[in-house]
């Protein structure tokens, strides 16, 4: 068992310093980056209106789908063709937007992720095709053809899951990066109110925790500091007239009054935090 998961780490490593992938990598990144840049659609493949990624939610379709095409293959031979065909072609079809989705959160990444997600997006293609290959077959009266090709992109499939779960569980990519904040709840001395100027983003610390200081319209707001989606920092991010601040990597927005996500790729709100201002001071409290 420590030989197989020495290989298996190896060969993501191996992968993530592929360098030579970079050109085409950057390419398409940057085009799926203008064909998803709109907020409805970046809300969307985001998951901003569930609270919650989208990617790792669809998944579960396409994967289940055609386990159980396979399963059915070989439980069930020739007397429920029918029910494995309608499997296979209900994985195809969910594996569309599954992919979309997951093209759009593979667009912000970066380096060693960019490469690993590049990969596991073309070992995907690579298993749907071959799925789509199998019901065509399992239409034409080729069962048996249809099954091995269902049990070939099962298996890339299955390869490719292991590289999508290294992303998201080894690497961080798609968790909430403020989800570990130990955020104090005893009202602490921040900052003088003065010296804050209207609109003005200000970083502090209470407890080891960066929060940002959003004065606007003489009140002032606070939200943790670090972006959700890939830990940006919004005090170095814009503060627009809706009252919105925008993280300046990858263009999340949020709320200053609540921390609520207005555009993706962020689908988490930002931790806001209680302010007060006793004699000139800015206390604040989770």
């Amino acid at each position: 068992m420590r030989y197989v998961t020495g290989v298996l780490r190896g060969t993501v490593r191996l992968i993530g310093r592929w360098q030579a992938i970079d050109g085409i990598s950057d390419a398409v990144s940057d085009l799926v980056a203008k064909l998803t840049g709109s907020t409805p659609v970046k809300n969307l493949l985001s998951g901003t209106f569930m609270g919650h990624p989208l990617h790792p939610a669809l998944t579960d379709v396409p994967i289940g789908a055609w386990l159980a095409a396979t399963t059915v293959d070989v439980v069930a031979g020739e007397r429920d063709a029918a029910a494995a065909q309608t499997l296979v072609g209900l994985g195809v079809l969910a594996a569309v937007p599954t992919g979309i989705s997951g093209s759009s959160d593979w667009s912000t990444t970066y380096g060693p992720d960019k490469r690993i997600g590049l990969v596991h997006a073309v070992v995907n293609i690579s298993a749907t095709t071959l799925q789509a290959a199998s019901w065509l077959a399992r239409r034409r009266g080729h069962r048996g053809r249809g099954a091995v090709l269902s049990l070939v992109g099962l298996g890339l499939t299955l390869g490719s899951a292991y590289l999508g779960g290294h992303l998201t569980l080894s690497r961080g990519v798609g968790v909430n990066h403020t989800a570990f904040e130990e955020p104090s709840e005893e009202w602490t001395d921040v900052a003088a109110e003065a010296e804050l100027g209207p609109g003005s983003l200000t970083r502090v610390e209470v407890g080891g925790v960066p929060v940002v200081l959003i004065k606007r319209h003489g009140e002032v707001h606070a939200l943790s500091a670090v972006c959700t989606h890939a830990g940006g920092p919004l005090d170095g991010g814009t503060l627009d007239t809706s009252g919105c601040v925008t993280c300046p990597w990858h263009g999340s927005r949020f709320r200053i009054d609540d921390g609520s996500v207005q555009r993706g790729p962020a689908s988490e709100p930002a931790p806001r935090w209680d302010v007060k201002i006793e004699d000139g001071r800015v206390l604040v409290r989770a």
